[in-house]
């Protein structure tokens, strides 16, 4: 049986950017449009910017692990490798520490030297030099509360965010490559509350028991502290397998008993067959979306100009038509 090469593929040329905090969060958001997009010829490069050092052992099956016990940083780059192998991505470690999820003030409670206290610019000079070299058409990050409230997440949004911005400038660093400017910017909203909270009524609705418990109360707080625009929404159902196995590759993360996988991840395959993201920078030339709409798009791609000069359409399903001409 041949095989088409990857010329002939429908997103060859293009290229995208998932920046992500820890190990394991490209495998819970956005994994299954990684998949897509990798399968259908783009670059998909996924950016961690720290190490996961400070996770616990969330697997019972793992807690009396060597391994684990005596290394926790060095299994988790294992974990990473395989996860980033079956998704069909490249991987970068950006280099910085865990810091860890403190009860408090994290500006006082996390360590010296930890990512949240390393000043912005200086955080983003790695990520400055990766955008320049991989020259990525379109990024995805977290928004500006972390999609949930870790300090990493909330530091990933702020470096990304100015990382994106330096490297298009050519007096900014000129040491870290030529300028590059990222044509659009995405918040990955795949665990945003108002899906969950949808998911949670048609299950009610079903007369089926939601496992959402009291994670409801802080999903309709989240909501009504920011208002998510799910501007776009990739359908890729047929990749949520490969996405779970990509989370499970996390072994010290991932529970497969119980939690997390077992409750919401399942409920989301029946009632919910996409994955979301927030359009946050559009530097493409073309008309602004409808900021009042939901799903106005259904392509991370859409209205990109690739290095040949030709624009992907706007409209069409995902992967469908030819390039269109620049102008």
């Amino acid at each position: 049986m041949s095989h088409p090469s990857s010329e002939s593929l429908p997103y060859h040329g293009l290229r995208l950017l998932a920046v992500h905090a820890h190990p394991d969060d490209e495998s819970s958001k956005g994994a299954a449009t990684t998949a897509l997009y990798a399968e259908r010829g783009a670059r998909v490069m996924i950016a961690t910017m720290t190490g996961g050092e400070a996770g616990d052992i969330l697997n019972p099956a793992l807690l009396q692990s060597p391994q684990a016990a005596r290394d926790i940083a060095g299994l988790r780059r294992d974990e990473m490798a395989r996860a980033a192998a079956e998704l069909g991505a490249e991987h970068r470690w950006i280099g910085f520490v865990d810091s860890g999820l403190p009860e408090g003030d994290p500006a006082v409670e996390t360590p010296h030297g930890c990512f949240y206290r390393t000043p912005t610019a200086v955080a983003a000079r790695p990520l400055v030099h990766l955008i320049r070299s991989f020259r990525p058409h379109v990024v995805t990050t977290y928004d500006e509360l972390g999609g949930y409230p870790h300090p990493d997440h909330i530091k990933t949004h702020e470096v990304t965010m100015a990382a994106v911005e330096s490297a298009a400038h050519p007096e900014d660093n000129p040491e870290l490559g030529e300028p590059w400017q990222v044509q659009k910017v995405y918040y990955n909203q795949d665990l945003s509350p108002t899906k969950w909270l949808i998911i949670h009524e048609r299950m009610l609705a079903d007369g089926l028991e939601s496992p959402f418990g009291e994670m409801l109360e802080r999903y309709r707080e989240r909501a009504d502290t920011r208002r998510t625009w799910l501007s776009t929404r990739i359908e890729c159902r047929e990749h949520f397998e490969q996405r779970d196995r990509a989370l499970l590759a996390h072994a010290t993360q991932i529970d497969p008993e119980g939690g997390f996988f077992t409750g919401a991840r399942e409920a989301s395959k029946k009632y919910w067959t996409s994955e979301e993201f927030e359009l946050a920078l559009d530097f493409t030339g073309r008309d602004p979306l409808d900021g009042a709409q939901e799903f106005v798009e259904s392509d991370l791609f859409a209205g990109v100009i690739d290095d040949s000069g030709r624009r992907v359409p706007d409209t069409g399903p995902l992967g469908q038509g030819a390039r269109e001409d620049e102008g």
